[in-house]
């Protein structure tokens, strides 16, 4: 959270304040002309959390829970008619915060940070080269009619970075080094065809830092690569956190990999997030039962428990994201809902606060919301 009323700490890059993307559903004709009211798949829900400089910030969720789309709407890649609520605050570079203070004066919330949704497409442009991102799938992401050399040229000329195509040839031979594509020259007259995912995967983040970024959102960017590429990819993440000090939203499914890869974890469902605070907490101590079952779903290396039926504790089905439930969202599949009389008529009417359990640990659940009012 923000201190001394700022709406981004001192180390803080970027901010989701109550961000709320809905999309509509196509109703048909007959719906209309019935006057049916229009419904919407409530993707991202309440939102909120801050990247700070130097961190590796993870979004852990199961599939279709809006882990995409809340990486896509920080970087005001989706639609603002889809926008039904909240802000993105993100500190730019002095001379891209410069050059939008002259743009679009309405966007700067205060010195040095801008409310991304009320800058103007006319004003982007600067801001654009500090909000990067690292698509999951490598090759629809790069241009199959496009040379290697090609695709990394594009952002530079498009930006006027390097006056000359030498100039700019040393920059991408740069590039390609420090994503572990050497020599340069082998691979700049490639196709993405003729390369491997784990290749493909380089150039995409080559792409990426190009443009020397303040931000970073690597969504899944190892989940279609082998494990040995993966160690590769998750290098170069690294590298780029401590020496570069580049603030990443690190977009998982996968809780064992965010476990060794992220300084601090949120985790969403349906919407919203239900727990977040420092990694080695969230994993070692889960307070949501969201949370339990995504631990109780991770495979053990141990051959001696391979035969044995793990128990997941989760019951049911995903609950539609359009009609969603009354009151807690993942009351339909708590297995410690029977456990709890006392609270039942919370989870059954009203939706949890995430709360502060202890310093640093936030969760979403009644059960941790009534203690925490108690010992507060």
């Amino acid at each position: 959270m923000s201190k001394e009323n700022h709406v981004l700490s001192s180390n803080g890059v970027i901010r989701a304040d109550e961000l709320r993307v809905w999309f509509p559903v196509r109703r048909s004709f007959i719906d209309a002309l019935r006057g049916k009211p229009q419904l919407y798949v409530h993707a991202v829900d309440g939102v909120s959390f801050e990247v700070h400089e130097a961190e590796i910030f993870c979004l852990v969720g199961e599939s279709g829970c809006g882990k995409t789309t809340t990486g896509r709407a920080l970087l005001r890649l989706v639609e603002r008619d889809n926008i039904y609520g909240g802000h993105v605050y993100f500190r730019p570079s002095k001379e891209a915060f410069e050059e939008v203070s002259r743009l679009a004066p309405r966007a700067v919330v205060e010195e040095g940070v801008v409310d991304l949704y009320k800058v103007p497409d006319k004003a982007m442009k600067p801001l654009r080269r500090e909000l990067q991102i690292v698509f999951q799938d490598p090759f629809g992401s790069l241009n199959p009619r496009m040379k290697i050399g090609d695709i990394l040229e594009e952002p530079l000329i498009i930006h006027g970075i390097g006056s000359t195509p030498e100039e700019r040839a040393e920059i991408i031979a740069r590039a390609l080094e420090t994503v572990k594509l050497t020599p340069p020259e082998e691979f700049v007259d490639r196709y993405p065809h003729q390369l491997s995912g784990g290749q493909r995967q380089r150039v995409v983040i080559a792409r990426a830092l190009l443009l020397n970024p303040r931000f970073l959102v690597a969504d899944e960017p190892v989940s279609m690569l082998d494990v040995s590429i993966r160690a590769e990819i998750l290098e170069i993440l690294f590298e780029l956190k401590e020496k570069h000090g580049l603030a990443q939203l690190f977009i998982t499914h996968d809780l064992a990999l965010a476990r060794h890869v992220c300084d601090r974890i949120a985790v969403m469902y349906l919407g919203r997030i239900v727990e977040m605070g420092p990694t080695d907490t969230v994993i070692a101590k889960p307070l949501h039962p969201y949370t339990r079952a995504l631990m109780a779903a991770v495979p053990e290396p141990d051959p001696r428990n391979r035969l044995r039926i793990r128990n997941v504790p989760i019951k049911g089905e995903v609950t539609s994201a359009v009609f969603l439930p009354k009151g807690c969202r993942f009351r339909p599949r708590c297995v410690a809902y029977d456990q709890t009389p006392a609270i039942r008529d919370k989870c059954d009417n009203e939706e949890p606060p995430l709360v502060e359990a202890e310093p640093g640990h936030y969760v979403a659940c009644w059960l941790h919301a009534a203690r925490a009012r108690q010992t507060g």
